[in-house]
């Protein structure tokens, strides 16, 4: 089998040995949940570390199409690179995907994968599936769905979404509209009035006709917005100017933090947890990082851009 004996050239392993291993790797997975940033909980799979040894060497042997609105887990895009495409755009919209990467089956994933590549015989089919997808329900013969945490799953999102995001990219282009997705955050921007209205009963439509109801809208983050107020796309403000920006609240927390700092009050972990709130900083919107060298020194800056860990 093809893909076997490319999964034991590459992990340097024998065929019956990969074989082997792939028989209960839908078992493989360690599962805890993280509280979601407004309400409830986010289920994490994550595989065994020999299992994403595993789906790592399955990326970096298949180069899987991957549509250019497609913003998320793709080499040298970022969410600043997202919501740039959208900033000078008075009206924005953004729709998000429920339950994203667990919506995705094995079986939906194969409708998909037929109308790109030829279809690998069923033992093949059977191993990928195992390799690929995890089991919530512990049983070997229970649902196959893409998992948050195996280093497989982005990259099989975005394959997956390919023409779900070549139909939406097309109507929108007809009507002006610039669209992106990032996972499973959809983003709209137009410069005409009204035009996003419709767009909510498009996208549940565009979702039936592909997946049935496996993926749906997710109705209580369907928000509009407009140039009148600040506008958010995946966690970054566009203020009125049409500039990125890390938003008011976000600003005076780092401030705080920096004071706390200058004042020898944060911990070891608050510290790091600065150091990356800054580097963040310095990537969205540098001339934050300038005004906090004017109020706090240069020096203080650069000491906590330096901090090590240990």
């Amino acid at each position: 089998m093809e893909l076997i004996k490319k999964l034991a050239t590459k992990l340097n392993k024998s065929e019956s040995e990969v074989i082997r291993f792939l028989a209960s790797a839908p078992l493989k997975y360690k599962v805890y949940t993280i509280p979601k940033r407004t309400s409830g909980h986010r289920v994490i799979a994550q595989p065994s570390r020999e299992l994403k040894e595993y789906q790592r060497a399955f990326i970096s042997l298949y180069r899987l199409n991957i549509h250019d609105a497609a913003m998320a887990y793709r080499e040298g895009l970022s969410i600043k690179d997202n919501a740039k495409l959208h900033c000078k755009n008075r009206y924005l919209l953004k729709i998000d995907l429920e339950s994203f990467f667990n919506s995705i089956t094995s079986e939906l994933f194969w409708t998909i994968w037929q109308q790109h590549y030829e279809m690998p015989n069923n033992d093949e089919k059977v191993l990928m599936e195992r390799l690929l997808f995890w089991s919530p329900s512990k049983s070997s013969t229970g649902k196959l769905v893409l998992s948050i945490g195996a280093p497989s799953s982005p990259l099989l999102s975005n394959f997956f979404m390919y023409q779900f995001d070549e139909l939406v990219t097309q109507h929108c282009e007809s009507l002006e509209i610039k669209y992106t997705r990032y996972a499973d955050d959809l983003t709209f921007s137009t410069k005409a009035k009204n035009v996003l209205f419709d767009m909510p009963r498009y996208i549940s439509d565009t979702l039936t006709n592909l997946f049935g109801s496996a993926l749906i809208i997710n109705r209580r983050k369907t928000a509009f917005s407009s140039k009148a107020h600040n506008r958010h796309v995946t966690g970054i403000t566009i203020d009125n100017e049409s500039d990125l920006s890390l938003g008011r609240e976000k600003k005076r927390y780092i401030k705080h933090l920096v004071h706390q700092y200058r004042l020898n009050k944060l911990d070891k972990e608050n510290v790091f947890h600065l150091k990356g709130l800054l580097a963040f900083a310095k990537h969205i919107e540098p001339k934050f990082i300038t005004s906090l060298e004017i109020k706090y020194s240069a020096e203080v800056i650069t000491q906590i851009f330096e901090e090590r860990n240990g």
